[in-house]
């Protein structure tokens, strides 16, 4: 797999993928708002980075207004939640082959540069 699965309406993630550079590399970007994650690509993603709660949001507003801080989810509700709501995936999620990069914490985001960086120089 080769994607971009990102929020056209989130800044955080326009600045992510505009400044790293990633968007010049051949990766397809999917607006998770437009078009869904399939079941088989959050499989794929789930495969090679772990866990479903992995690939978890705690930021999206649904999961305070559904107040799930006091539920204890099991890997199959992360799973069926962020196949339900687009906001539950964290974001932005970079998959190329069997390399990805997932949300945007500081670590996450010069992960991503150095891949880049490192992809061009080729």
């Amino acid at each position: 797999m080769k994607k971009i699965f990102t929020l056209s309406t989130c800044d955080t993630s326009k600045r992510i993928l505009k400044n790293s550079g990633v968007l010049d590399l051949d990766l397809e970007v999917v607006d998770i708002k437009k078009r869904s994650i399939l079941e088989e690509e959050l499989e794929e993603i789930r495969s090679l980075v772990g866990s479903y709660e992995a690939l978890f949001s705690r930021r999206s507003q649904k999961y305070k207004s559904l107040k799930l801080k006091d539920v204890n989810l099991s890997e199959e509700d992360y799973k069926n939640y962020i196949l339900q709501e687009y906001t539950f995936l964290k974001r932005p999620v970079i998959v190329d082959k069997e390399v990805v990069f997932v949300g945007n914490s500081k670590n996450n985001v010069e992960l991503l540069n150095q891949y880049v960086l490192q992809k061009s120089l080729r």
